[in-house]
């Protein structure tokens, strides 16, 4: 599958474009200048085209080091991996001297390109129409990517460069069905969650041997969920790295807005969730409020504390973290700890093995037989409390579904069993079946009573 590039310089329209080729709105879209920052890739279609692309961070001239200067890299990074580059520019401004330069750019890169004039609607963009010939890459397409206009003109631009492929790429990108048997074929979907500058661009670019993206001392560099294929030991991976969660009350911008309900998005769609800590500043509130919303949504948990690197009393810490862990996050008693740091790889090969085993844990299916004997020895030594002199007396459980395991326990008296015997039922499934860490979900309800209908006639 052919990989296209959209490039330019920043608010000419690029993520607008990536989006409705997309088909789904997946990268952050707004007014000001800037928004992209990591290059974001995603599968899309035109016609019968199918095709691979990125969308790149807005093109400056900028010092090597500064935040700039590390998004012009990444989209350098985008350009050498694509087969073709949907170069654009905004119709309505005209040409700048920045959009010159990236010209030269891609000139020097060598790399086929397609000039894109957005924004052309009505006559507002025919001047810019006009200068766009003498960037020297011929005939601009004249697009709004806002409003859909031109795409079958793109469409005709792009058909010499891609092969024309019917692929169900959505089936693919989706993983396909949720068979068990086909599990270890489809991409285990790992989100990475944490407070800001909790190191976590930093650990999945240390995960994937290179800098896909963009890290530095800044707090709050990423904005988008950016999704990343990977392998895991033949195990394909869709890492989804997402932006820093804080508390409510210092969430005003509106771009902040849009990068915190794109990360809870991420949560929505993802299987695992790897919720990193700062281990120089350990479970504050936010830290805790993360792991409850991934356990809400019913995910799988890892905790990762980073910045391993520096804590001097390793053991002594790591020792008084799991008991905090326990008694402050009883709803995943056993959740699986990791000490790591991306910096130096330490812990990196506990990690995903960790992961996978949290998935395995979210995946158990336990039979009706086995839950009806396990309840009779859980009723056994820890008999339900009396009601109003009545003892409620559990009948009968099942699972009616796994990812997360989700059980159904018959009672008498259900609407009357006290919370702190559902916890002890649900402490007691998940030490007996294995299921550290894993969000379980129990329901009481009462049987239906065979004579109830005859009392009424």
């Amino acid at each position: 599958m052919r990989t296209l590039a959209i490039v330019g310089r920043p608010n000419v329209g690029k993520s607008t474009l990536f989006n409705r080729l997309a088909g789904k709105r997946l990268a952050l879209v707004d007014d000001r200048p800037g928004v992209t920052r990591d290059r974001r890739e995603g599968e899309g279609r035109l016609g019968d085209l199918s095709f691979r692309i990125i969308d790149t961070a807005g093109f400056e001239e900028a010092d090597a080091e500064s935040l700039e200067g590390r998004m012009r890299q990444q989209t350098e990074r985008a350009i050498a991996e694509a087969d073709l580059c949907l170069f654009m520019i905004d119709a309505r401004a005209g040409l700048t001297p920045l959009d010159q330069h990236f010209a030269a750019l891609l000139r020097r890169s060598g790399k086929p390109v397609i000039l894109l004039a957005n924004k052309a609607e009505g006559a507002a963009g025919d001047a810019g129409l006009v200068e766009a010939y003498a960037l020297g890459f011929g005939e601009p397409v004249a697009i709004s990517a806002e409003h859909g206009e031109g795409m079958a003109d793109l469409a005709v631009a792009l058909m010499p460069f891609i092969d024309e492929e019917m692929e169900s790429f959505d089936e693919a990108a989706a993983g396909g069905g949720g068979d068990d048997e086909d599990r270890a074929d489809r991409p285990l979907r790992l989100a990475v969650m944490g407070r800001p500058n909790a190191g976590k661009s930093t650990l999945i670019n240390r995960l994937l041997g290179e800098e896909r993206l963009l890290t530095g001392p800044e707090a709050g560099i990423t904005r988008d969920a950016i999704s990343v294929r990977w392998m895991w030991e033949d195990r394909p991976v869709t890492l989804h790295d997402t932006a820093g969660l804080r508390r409510k009350a210092r969430i005003s911008d509106k771009l902040e807005k849009l990068s915190v309900a794109d990360a809870l998005r991420a949560i929505q769609f993802a299987e695992v969730c790897v919720i990193l800590i700062d281990a120089t500043h350990p479970l504050e509130t936010q830290d805790l409020r993360l792991v409850e919303l991934a356990a809400e949504e019913g995910r799988a948990i890892v905790i990762g504390f980073s910045k391993w690197d520096l804590i001097e009393e390793r053991q002594a810490t790591l020792a008084e973290l799991r008991q905090e862990v326990e008694r402050l996050l009883p709803q995943v008693r056993g959740v699986e700890i990791v000490a790591l740091s991306a910096v130096t790889g330490e812990g990196l090969d506990r990690l995903m093995p960790a992961v996978f085993r949290a998935e395995r844990a979210w995946n158990v299916r336990v039979s009706t037989g086995q839950l009806n004997r396990w309840m009779q020895e859980a009723t056994d030594q820890h008999p339900p409390p009396a009601v109003r002199g009545r003892r409620i007396r559990m009948r009968y459980a099942t699972q009616v579904k796994t990812r997360p395991p989700t059980f159904v326990v018959f009672a008498s008296q259900a609407d009357e069993v006290p919370e702190s015997y559902r916890r002890y039922l649900v402490n007691a499934l998940r030490d007996s079946f294995d299921m550290p860490g894993v969000p379980i979900r129990l329901t009481l309800r009462q049987p239906k009573n065979p004579y109830a209908e005859k009392k009424r006639r």
